[in-house]
């Protein structure tokens, strides 16, 4: 009876072990790509007794609201071992379960994906742009199981592929250590431009320093390929010192799969050892290359600060339902504060566009009416209905929200110059990110596609009272301008740095930052009414149409522009609008003083920079590189 036990065992634990192994096979091919879909056949061996439940992914890592990946699959057919059909039932839209089989189920189905951006699916006879949460079925409970994929040449074609899963000696043939590493890794097929650099962080390797890798797809030149490269390098070397290392890639490689098209959308997207970065811009097109190499600075920083350097929230990530962290201040708003940063540091944004975007950053939430409702917080918590989700309901979300991303980075911005400020330059907010390296992302590298040490905000909290030496600090900032609505005072910061913050249009009168449209007798206002602004109090809503101010007709923007600067602040002024009802209103408005801000250096008004404000501008704005 032992023997026969202990056999037993043995053949369950074989059996296990077996399950546990068996990869998953893809192949993708590309029958008709000018059609914009894609043909996926998946093969699952190995599978155990009982019902194999497969799933369509509803939401992407890097996203936090849903997508439904599932609406674009089509012509679903599945077979088990000896070819035989295989019937599957729909307990849901995006789920097959099958029930009968003999241990191996392949399914062969169509997408469609007509999008190329950083969430979706993008084909067409130039490439295919593929977001694997877009184009996977994936079994539930088997995420631990390796991957292995095979793409099929499109006719004619000679593509190549760009990916950071795993090579094999097959250029076409690609492997995964697990489906979250799977499920975390875009891959581009085409015929894409190849630039390659290698970066020494200087720490000690058993190998070679890693290799980062621009896949780059676009209507440019070569030259404009190697300018975009040469950019892109300049903003990983001065990325480095403020984490003190790079991550540990999985292959040694990080890939920058580029796509610049004029039918791309933009977005960007990080990803564990890659990120997806697209635009209909041009790299040779100044303006937008700006904001190109914008993109590409943030989603870097993500190769830290997101992918490795992560929220509890957000670890592990789930599929099927949307994710939610307390913490995209962070994760989003301090990347955010970092990217502008870093490109200044590296010659490749002039001040007056930094410090544009800080004032930017700081007029909206100074002056977005949401910081009276929630805290930053509550703003990462709104993700899965803000993040790329559409409603066809109208929200009320201008007056409720502000965006983590904003939030954050002005969050970002006030503890990195508090810190410098109160240590006369010496603790930096540099330092705060490198701390929260040290303690959560280093030793959270040691599975690939998951991360084993996420951090909540107490350990936010503990971290920075380390950096600061100072526990009262660091609960006295989170409490006020973290979990609470106050702002830092960015006046008395920046002007450490040699920076004034004025008011943009000292003076003037105003009447809320509010959307309107012409084209008739009368100014639609097409957006909310800010909150409390002046047309609010007035009682002007959306959808109505504003019709004389001051006596003035108010036929075009520039008839409202000069009506309004005839205006002194605190005066009241006769307004006359419609409502969508049709009703006339013959009102009042009281005017204010424009209360948005712009940061000039002091030399730039008149003043003198002191030494002390120089070297502290200096701290904080030169590169960082050694």
């Amino acid at each position: 009876m032992v023997k026969r036990f202990v056999a037993v065992f043995i053949l369950v634990l074989v059996a296990s072990t077996a399950w546990a192994q068996a990869p998953v096979e893809y192949k993708f091919s590309f029958p008709s790509p000018e059609h914009r879909w894609m043909q996926v056949e998946a093969k699952f061996a190995a599978v155990p007794v009982g019902v194999l439940q497969l799933r369509m992914a509803r939401t992407s890592p890097g996203r936090y609201a849903l997508h439904e990946f599932a609406k674009n699959v089509f012509d679903v057919t599945a077979v088990n071992s000896k070819g035989q059909p295989l019937t599957a039932t729909r307990p849901d839209p995006h789920q097959w379960d099958f029930a009968t089989h003999d241990g191996t189920v392949v399914v062969t189905y169509k997408v469609f994906g007509d999008r190329t951006d950083g969430t979706y699916l993008g084909i067409d006879s130039m490439h295919a742009h593929i977001n694997i949460p877009a184009a996977l079925m994936f079994a539930r409970g088997w995420f631990e199981r390796p991957a292995r994929v095979t793409f099929v040449q499109p006719s004619g074609k000679t593509w190549k592929v760009a990916t950071q899963l795993f090579p094999t000696p097959d250029p076409l043939v690609f492997t995964a250590p697990n489906i979250h590493y799977l499920m975390d890794s875009p891959t581009d097929f085409s015929a894409f431009t190849l630039r390659a650099f290698t970066v020494d962080d200087g720490q000690k390797r058993t190998g070679p320093p890693p290799t980062f890798r621009i896949a780059l797809t676009h209507d440019g030149t070569e030259a404009e390929a190697d300018a975009f490269a040469r950019d892109v390098e300049r903003i990983v070397r001065e990325t480095i010192p403020i984490f003190g290392e790079l991550p540990q890639f999985e292959t040694n490689t990080y890939t920058f799969l580029s796509t610049y098209l004029p039918w791309a959308s933009g977005d960007g997207m990080e990803h564990r050892n890659s990120t997806s970065l697209t635009s209909p811009g041009a790299l040779r097109n100044p303006g937008q290359r700006q904001g190109i190499l914008g993109t590409v600075s943030h989603e870097f920083f993500h190769a830290w600060n997101m992918e490795r350097l992560r929220s509890a929230g957000v670890e592990p990530f789930d599929f099927e339902q949307a994710d939610m962290s307390d913490d995209l201040w962070l994760g989003e708003g301090f990347t955010s504060y970092f990217d502008s940063l870093i490109l200044y540091r590296a010659g490749l944004l002039p001040l007056d566009g930094l410090l544009g975007e800080l004032a930017g950053s700081i007029n909206a939430v100074t002056l977005g009416p949401g910081r009276q409702f929630r805290s930053a917080v509550d703003m990462s918590r709104m993700a899965p209905f803000v993040d790329a989700a559409a409603a066809i309901d109208r929200t009320a979300f201008p007056n409720l929200f502000i965006s983590y991303y904003t939030y954050g980075s002005v969050i970002g911005l006030g503890l990195d110059l508090s810190l410098r400020d109160r240590s006369n330059a010496q603790v930096t907010g540099d330092q705060f990110m490198k701390a929260l390296w040290t303690q959560f992302g280093r030793p959270g590298q040691k599975t690939p596609g998951k991360v084993s040490t996420p951090y909540t905000i107490d350990g936010l909290k503990e971290s920075l009272a380390k950096v600061a030496g100072d526990r009262g600090y660091a609960n006295d900032f989170f409490a006020k301008y973290v979990e609470g609505r106050e702002l830092v005072d960015y006046t008395h910061l920046l002007g450490r740095a040699g920076m004034v913050l004025r008011k943009r249009a000292a003076g003037k009168a105003f009447a809320g930052q509010v959307q309107l449209q012409g084209g008739g007798s009368a100014l639609r206002v097409s957006g909310l009414v800010p909150w409390e602004s002046p047309l609010y109090q007035a009682g002007v809503a959306q959808d109505d149409q504003l019709a004389s101010l001051g006596g003035v007709d108010l036929t075009s923007m520039a008839a409202f522009e000069a009506a309004l600067s005839k205006q002194k602040p605190g005066a009241a002024v006769p307004l006359r609008f419609i409502r969508r009802s049709g009703e006339v209103v013959n009102g009042t408005i009281t005017l204010v003083e424009d209360p948005r801000i712009e940061i000039v250096p002091v030399e730039k008004t008149g003043g003198t920079l002191t030494d002390d404000q120089r070297k502290f501008r200096e701290s904080w704005l030169n590169s960082q590189r050694r």
